[in-house]
C-alpha cells in the first residue's frame, strides 16, 4: 500500500477545497458532488464533477425529475477516472460526498490506493446507507484505504 499522501489537516482542506471548487461545475440543482485525483507527489491528475454524458443534453426538465437524473448522471469520480492525464494507480482520489457502490468498484477497478470524503449529512447517510455500507466493505476487502474527514 502507498503511503498517505495527504498527511496534514492543511493538505486535507486544500484537496477538499479542490473537489469543492470543481463541484461548482455541475448542473445538478440538488447535489453538486466534486472529485480530485493526486498522485504521491500532490499533483492533481484529474478532475470531475457529476453530470450528463458529452453531448447530452442537460435540460431543466431532466435535471428536475430526480429519477432521470439519477439514470442519466455520471457521478464525479468516475467522470474523473475518465478525464484522468496520467496513470491513476496508487493515486488518492478526494470526493465531496461518500462513494456509492458502483463508484467504489471502479475506483478500486482503477487501483486507487486511497479514498477521502467528508462525513456526509444525516440524510444523505440514511438515504444512500446501504450503498455506502457496500462501497466500504468492497474498500476493506480491496485494501483501499478511506479517509472520512
Amino acid at each position: 500500500m502507498s503511503k498517505y499522501p495527504l498527511d496534514s489537516t492543511k493538505l486535507v482542506d486544500w484537496a477538499l477545497g479542490m473537489a469543492v471548487h470543481v463541484a461548482k461545475l455541475s448542473k445538478d440543482p440538488s447535489t453538486k458532488v466534486g472529485a480530485v485525483i493526486l498522485d504521491s507527489k500532490r499533483r492533481i491528475v484529474s478532475g470531475g464533477y457529476n453530470g450528463f454524458p458529452r453531448g447530452v443534453e442537460d435540460s431543466d426538465e431532466r435535471l428536475n425529475n430526480r429519477e432521470t437524473k439519477l439514470r442519466m448522471t455520471i457521478h464525479a469520480e468516475r467522470n474523473a477516472l475518465s478525464f484522468a492525464t496520467a496513470p491513476v494507480n496508487g493515486c488518492t482520489l478526494i470526493v465531496t460526498h461518500p462513494c456509492c457502490a458502483q463508484c467504489a468498484a471502479a475506483i478500486i477497478q482503477a487501483d486507487i490506493a486511497h479514498v477521502v470524503w467528508r462525513k456526509p449529512s444525516e440524510a444523505m447517510a440514511m438515504r444512500w446507507a446501504e450503498d455506502f455500507s457496500y462501497a466500504r466493505k468492497m474498500f476493506e476487502e480491496a485494501g483501499v484505504q478511506i479517509h472520512e474527514y
